[in-house]
Order: C-alpha cells, then sequence, then structure tokens
C-alpha cells in the first residue's frame, strides 16, 4: 500500500508574499516531511478589513513567482469564490479532493491563538492537524485538536514592506527578486 502524501494548506493574504513565508514553508516542509504545501491567498480574510493593498490577482501572480520549488503549489480555489474566506470550506474542498492524503495546515501562533474565533474551527480539527510556528512562545494545546509546534522564524513583514514611509518598504532582502520586481513594475504598493 502506498503512502499518504503529506499535504500543507498554507492561507493567508499574501500581500506581498514575502521571504518568511517561504522560509516558513521550508521549515515546516523538513521538519514533518511533507510532499506538498499549497499557497492559498485569500479573496477577504473575515479577520481583517479590507485594505489597500494589491488586489487577489496581483497576489496571485506574485505567489506563482515566488513559489519556485517543485514541491511548492499555487491555488486560486479562495479567489474564484466571493469573499469573505472562510478556512473549513477552504479545507472541506481540498480534503474532497484527495481525501487519502494527510492533511495539515500552516499557521503561525498568532493565528493558532485566534483559531476558536474562527468559523467552525472544530471541521477544521477533524480534517487535518495544525502546523503552528512560533518565535519562541510555546502554543498551547486545544482539547480535539491535532497540532504540532515547530520552532522558526524570519523578520520580513508584509506591513513593513508596504509601508512607502519605513526603512523596509519593499526591502531586497525580504521579497523574491521577481516578485519586488513584479511590485515595482506594477507600482502595487504606491
Amino acid at each position: 500500500m502506498n503512502t499518504p502524501r503529506r499535504i500543507a494548506l498554507f492561507g493567508g493574504t499574501f500581500d506581498p508574499v514575502h521571504e518568511g513565508h517561504l522560509h516558513i514553508a521550508r521549515l515546516a516542509r523538513e521538519q514533518t516531511h511533507l510532499d506538498e504545501v499549497i499557497f492559498i491567498p485569500c479573496q477577504q480574510s473575515p479577520h481583517k478589513n479590507q485594505s489597500a493593498g494589491a488586489g487577489i490577482q496581483d497576489r496571485l501572480a506574485m505567489l506563482r513567482l515566488a513559489a519556485t520549488e517543485p514541491w511548492m503549489q499555487v491555488s486560486d480555489y479562495e479567489s474564484t469564490h466571493p469573499g469573505p474566506s472562510f478556512s473549513y470550506l477552504t479545507a472541506e474542498h481540498f480534503v474532497a479532493e484527495r481525501p487519502h492524503a494527510d492533511w495539515f495546515w500552516l499557521m503561525g501562533c498568532d493565528q493558532w491563538n485566534a483559531l476558536p474565533r474562527w468559523k467552525h474551527p472544530d471541521i477544521l480539527a477533524t480534517l487535518l492537524t495544525f502546523l503552528v510556528f512560533s518565535r519562541g512562545e510555546i502554543p498551547q494545546a486545544r482539547e480535539g485538536f491535532r497540532m504540532i509546534h515547530l520552532q522558526g522564524s524570519h523578520p520580513a513583514s508584509a506591513t513593513a514592506l508596504r509601508d512607502a514611509t519605513g526603512e523596509h518598504f519593499l526591502d531586497a532582502h525580504w521579497l523574491h527578486a521577481d516578485v519586488r520586481n513584479f511590485i515595482i513594475t506594477g507600482k502595487i504598493y504606491r
């Protein structure tokens, strides 16, 4: 019998995708032996106000430029559905497509702590295991949820990258070169 593929869903606004996102995906793959990480930019986060950042098509294009390794995939699933994007619906979709895979959800400790406020976190708990990255703090176990704590961080911040008045505006150390060029050429954050 074949070993099930180990696949992580990595949702977020990715506005813009930066080296921190890629670094975390690489660490998760190494530490938990993932076969695939699927980046899923949300149409609209139910937890964030709509901002003047990049539109969904630009965020998808940036992800496709940055996700260059064969095990990195980019999905437009949430972009094809009206917002807000709910993670439980996304997870149900992917699990139904490949029911024999082992599914994971990649997130930071801040999102793990906010998980009880997500819509139907209990459904997510039945479908997958959470891979939770922290920058030192240890995520608390939650009854009924499978969680693996992973260590690792990166200084990149999407907010800082978008801030035209800040020291890290379009920081070349924090952005994939093709993504940075896409942003500059398209004048996305100006």
